[in-house]
């Protein structure tokens, strides 16, 4: 039972009363949240929100990640999966290597392909065009869900043409869905410094609207914990909210820690150590209880790790992610967790959190497959599973 005498001893009164009516908390609050010493009144008023909305449901996608290049002409300084023409250590996939790796389910047939990668400076929107519709041609059942809103300016520009033009083009391929990738921080006092030659806010913002226009709909994300400031954290959660209002085509939001391996970014001693396990855990819930419009809050275990994952669907996280296969982005950064995880794996780390497990497709509709064949790998007891 949540106690709001507690909440307003803490200054939360005011958010504690909104959200028991299901209200909308105004930027004020939501930092006030951030500060908020109590990480545990925090993390119960987003549990609250989040099983207003799901329940105990946890959400999982049987999916494969396909990273087509590190090659990538806006050089962010906070990436490390990126990489020069030429340089040791980049890459670009040709098609046949894409389709090969769709083709290989490993004995999960998965229903959505998620595709993304570096700007690159000489692969053009036939090239793109052409690898969907061989993806779809291979694999008809499951979604193509691709690129960002910077690499869609990105192609805009390298085509001389609209970013709407791109998205109509993509979809007539076979385009269903886009990641959330490339919002990193709004602010452009930080994203001047972070990513300077990256599509602006209001760039991403926009191609996210024009995208939603078509029925494409598409996650979103916040890159967190390394220059910006929780003000800037409140600021890029309203903005995303906006734009739900406008445009209503957000369905997940994905909030992304910044992890420091292999990174020119370098960070303050304050923003490492022992504290960087409660700040995600803050953000996950401050996030849900911004978001009243976005239906889900993705605790993306790749970047946050099967047990601060787990713990996170406790702070308002209500989606897992999925499978993956493979993922290069997260890795080059420095995360340990595993490259995939099964179906079983997933189902137990769900159910041994204390939540019900939902396969569902990329839309989050449920899923119920009773002719899939899926075969345990023989890891689902694995000791990163087991907590």
């Amino acid at each position: 039972m949540l106690d709001a005498a507690h909440y307003a001893r803490l200054g939360l009164g005011t958010a504690f009363e909104k959200v028991m009516e299901g209200a909308r908390l105004s930027p004020e609050e939501g930092l006030a949240l951030f500060h908020c010493p109590d990480i545990t009144a925090v993390g119960a008023l987003a549990h609250h929100a989040r099983t207003r909305l799901h329940g105990d449901r946890t959400y999982y996608v049987l999916n494969r990640h396909v990273n087509y290049t590190n090659i990538c002409v806006n050089g962010c300084l906070f990436c490390a999966f990126q990489r020069e023409r030429g340089q040791a250590g980049s890459f670009a996939l040709a098609p046949d290597d894409i389709l090969h790796r769709v083709l290989d389910d490993r004995g999960t047939p998965f229903s959505e392909v998620h595709i993304v990668g570096g700007c690159h400076p000489d692969l053009g929107l036939a090239w793109f065009e052409d690898v969907i519709r061989r993806i779809r041609a291979a694999r008809p059942q499951s979604i193509v869900k691709a690129f960002t809103g910077v690499e869609i300016a990105h192609f805009a520009a390298m085509e001389g043409i609209s970013t709407l033009d791109v998205l109509r083009r993509l979809q007539d391929a076979g385009l269903a869905m886009m990641p959330g990738g490339g919002a990193e921080i709004f602010a452009p006092e930080v994203r001047t410094r972070i990513c300077p030659r990256k599509a602006t806010a209001d760039e991403w913002l926009r191609v996210a609207g024009e995208a939603h226009s078509l029925g494409i709909r598409t996650n979103c994300s916040m890159l967190y914990g390394h220059i910006e400031t929780f003000e800037h954290r409140v600021d890029h959660l309203c903005r995303l909210r906006e734009q739900q209002d406008k445009s209503g085509g957000f369905t997940c939001f994905i909030p992304l820690p910044f992890l420091t391996e292999n990174s020119l970014l370098k960070l303050p001693p304050e923003r490492v150590g022992e504290h960087v396990g409660l700040d995600r855990l803050r953000t996950v819930a401050v996030s849900r209880l911004m978001l009243d419009n976005i239906p889900h809050v993705k605790a993306y275990w790749v970047m946050m790790g099967v047990k601060m994952a787990q713990t996170a669907l406790y702070f308002g996280a209500d989606d897992l992610d999925g499978t993956i296969v493979e993922e290069r982005i997260g890795h080059d950064a420095g995360a340990d967790s595993a490259q995939s995880l099964t179906v079983p794996e997933l189902e137990l780390m769900i159910r041994r959190s204390g939540f019900t497990p939902v396969r569902r497709d990329s839309h989050f509709n449920p899923v119920a497959d009773p002719d899939a064949i899926l075969h345990d790998t023989g890891h689902a007891d694995s000791p990163e599973v087991r907590a």
